[in-house]
């Protein structure tokens, strides 16, 4: 090992000191570099997150068919090529509906109840006749021998007993308060014998009429879409209970429909009070991921879809009281485009 003097040491000594500081100074430099780069680093990433965050939702969404309307844009030439056409909705009224089911009785059963009751009507006419003649000759020259006129009284009393028991079966097949009371001879009567007019029982669930009785029906097929074809019955009176189904009977006449003997029928009856909102056309209603919608024109050329209530049908529509309101613009013609373009914006209308 070769030997050092004093003086070579502290030169020595001098250099490598200034040798480690210089080192430190470079290392130090270097870790508060690294320092910052990471902590810029982890600055910039959340932020990376947060931008492609609404972008992988909305992609997550579109894939899912969220039902989060944002709605579609058109122009002008656009909305003529697809045939979109608005309707302005009005404020309204509307009860509540509850729903029953009703059958189309067979007229034959009808019209035998009814002969059985025209002919008892007719004995019972003539025998009361001959016995009233009998009593008015009494005493006469031409009065009838006494066991006739016993006989004819008889008669008389037998008849008379045989046509209120053809008015008991009456009212056992048509109810204790029919439009037509008692008036043997009605033009309703005859009718349900021809089957010109139809005779519908209905039955309701017990509690869905709550203490009321219904003035009025709506009848339709049952498997008659919300807006379809439905007729109303303004002749309607309780009818006897049905033994198969409980709840609360009744019958309806039904004029003019093209509905079978025997068929199945829906009916629907107004309970409680009448309430506001608007009517939405059955047309302008389409069904995505199991919910009901429609395309309302917030302005033109833009369509914003809507969460439709279907709890109201109606005759020619659904009822809503939220979500839509009157003077609105609602679609009702080539809603179920827009649904597709909504879906996927990348199409055009051809």
């Amino acid at each position: 090992m070769p030997a050092y003097n004093d003086m070579e040491y502290q030169k020595m000594n001098a250099k490598l000191g200034s040798t480690h500081y210089r080192f430190a100074h470079v290392l130090g430099a270097a870790m508060c570099c690294a320092a910052l780069l990471l902590s810029s680093a982890c600055h910039r990433e959340p932020a990376k997150a947060d931008a492609d965050a609404p972008a992988a939702d909305a992609k997550g969404k579109a894939a899912a068919g969220d039902e989060s309307a944002e709605g579609v844009t058109l122009k002008p030439d656009e909305i003529v090529k697809m045939g979109i056409a608005a309707t302005a909705v009005s404020a309204t009224r509307h009860t509540p509906e509850t729903i029953g089911f009703g059958t189309v009785m067979p007229h034959e059963a009808l019209a035998q109840a009814v002969a059985e009751l025209t002919t008892a009507v007719a004995v019972e006419r003539q025998s009361r006749s001959t016995f009233t003649r009998g009593q008015r000759l009494a005493g006469t020259p031409g009065a009838m021998p006494v066991d006739t006129q016993e006989a004819a009284e008889r008669q008389a009393t037998v008849d008379q007993a045989a046509l209120e028991l053809a008015k008991r079966r009456l009212s056992t097949t048509f109810g204790q308060d029919p439009p037509w009371k008692n008036q043997d001879s009605s033009p309703e009567l005859t009718a349900l014998a021809s089957g010109k007019i139809k005779l519908v029982r209905v039955t309701f669930p017990l509690g869905a009429l709550g203490d009321s009785d219904p003035s009025t029906l709506r009848l339709a097929h049952i498997n008659a879409a919300p807006g379809g074809k439905s007729w109303e019955s303004r002749s309607v009176w309780s009818a006897p209970a049905d033994t198969s189904i409980p709840g609360r009977s009744f019958f309806a006449l039904l004029k003019g429909a093209d509905a079978g003997e025997g068929e199945h029928l829906l009916a629907w009856a107004r309970v409680g009070e009448a309430e506001s909102g608007v009517e939405i056309p059955a047309s302008a209603v389409i069904i995505s991921n199991g919910k009901y919608w429609c395309y309302v024109e917030e302005k033109p050329g833009v369509f914003v879809r809507t969460e439709v209530d279907t709890g109201m049908p109606t005759a020619d529509g659904y009822f809503v009281k939220e979500g839509v309101s009157a003077g609105a613009k609602v679609v009702t013609a080539s809603a179920g485009q827009l649904l597709a373009r909504e879906m996927n914006p990348s199409t055009a209308a051809e």
